[in-house]
């Protein structure tokens, strides 16, 4: 094996096109992949950590290091690289996280410009815990990473509303969420005894259930479980659905239903027109995911939140909890959008409300808290 603390030719080396190397300081080899993961710059340590593997053994195990990057950036680049491997030990390193409950996914993340024309296909990976909830019914919850993000739209945003004003920055504690809307099947297998009238498939969500159902089902689940497990607030739902995106939509400045449901007859911005389903869809069916491995998260149904309804963000938290200093009789939170909606309701900063009482077009998405490993 060539020595690692040698440049190569892809290495920089501080000197420019001087002829002569004496006396320059290498920035290539080991020691400058090291150096350059240092960087605060994230580009800077992905291209060091895409290096790192030319460096042999200890090249590995930089990449190996990088699988607790605090940047989840670097988390997915380290999972991809490694598991192109075959040697043992990484693949056994790569095993770790099953003993921990959590169930490592390749999945796909899309973005399209401005006319919805899908314009980079990336793969990364999610992290999900399997929650058992008996007779072969699973709940698969998604590990969020904390983080800052601005909540709501800024004021150039098109078709914004009042409601999303001001734009804010919120810090958010990590969290896990549910993959898909909670299904039939999952809400039966909690509440039990009830053939609820919207069961006619499993693999779609759950709906007609007012907001004291949906917090009922997260009791008797945390109780089931013995994790705490609830409604997530507008901040935490908004937070997991741009999943570090700052465009209207986490797949880019419009939308099309190739990637959602909703009607199609209408575009936003520069995009175009699609199909007009009238009806909801198979969870996961557009095979797309955000960023943090979160399927259906513009259209199809809306969801509930926690939160109290507030007509805009003066006074909102900025902490990700909940918002509950309104009388209840405000109406509750609810986000995404559903399938008859026009796109621009699917937006993620877009804000709507409800009564609390049955709508056929409202499901929710569980969060939880805690001890969610074990």
């Amino acid at each position: 094996m060539n020595n690692p603390q040698q440049p190569r030719e892809y290495d920089a080396v501080l000197g420019g096109n001087s002829p002569s190397l004496e006396g320059a300081a290498v920035l290539g080899g080991i020691e400058g992949v090291k150096l350059r993961l240092k960087n605060p710059d994230s580009k800077v340590r992905i291209a060091a950590l895409e290096q790192a593997v030319n460096y042999g053994e200890q090249g590995l195990d930089l990449v190996i290091a990088g699988l607790k990057d605090k940047s989840w950036d670097i988390q997915n680049l380290a999972y991809l690289i490694l598991n192109s491997r075959s040697e043992t030990r990484i693949k056994q390193i790569l095993q770790k996280p099953h003993k921990e409950g959590l169930k490592l996914e390749k999945i796909e993340v899309v973005t399209v410009n401005k006319f919805g024309e899908i314009i980079q296909r990336q793969q990364r990976i999610a992290r999900y815990f399997i929650e058992d909830l008996g007779d072969g019914v699973t709940l698969e919850m998604a590990a969020i990473p904390g983080g800052s993000f601005m909540m709501g739209s800024p004021e150039n945003e098109l078709e914004r509303s009042y409601s999303e004003s001001p734009q804010h920055q919120v810090t958010v504690p990590s969290f896990f969420m549910a993959k898909y809307p909670v299904t039939m099947a999952q809400y039966q297998a909690i509440i039990g005894g009830i053939r609820h009238p919207s069961f006619k498939s499993n693999n779609r969500s759950v709906e007609t259930l007012n907001w004291n159902n949906t917090v009922a089902f997260c009791e008797k689940l945390s109780r089931r479980t013995g994790k705490n497990y609830r409604l997530p607030s507008e901040a935490e739902w908004e937070y997991a659905c741009r999943a570090g995106t700052t465009t209207p939509f986490h797949f880019g400045e419009t939308i099309t239903t190739d990637l959602a449901n909703y009607n199609g007859n209408f575009t936003y911005g520069n995009g175009v027109k699609g199909i007009y389903r009238n009806a909801k869809t198979k969870l996961g069916s557009f095979g797309v995911a955000n960023n943090f491995g979160l399927y259906d998260m513009h259209g199809n149904v809306w969801e509930w939140c926690q939160d109290n309804w507030h007509r805009n963000y003066e006074g909102a938290p900025t902490d990700g909890s909940a918002w509950l200093d309104n009388a209840p009789n405000s109406g509750k939170s609810v986000r995404g959008g559903f399938w008859r909606d026009r796109p621009h309701y699917c937006r993620s900063a877009y804000r709507g409300w409800e009564s609390g009482t049955n709508f056929s077009r409202v499901s929710f998405r569980v969060v939880c808290s805690g001890a969610a490993r074990t």
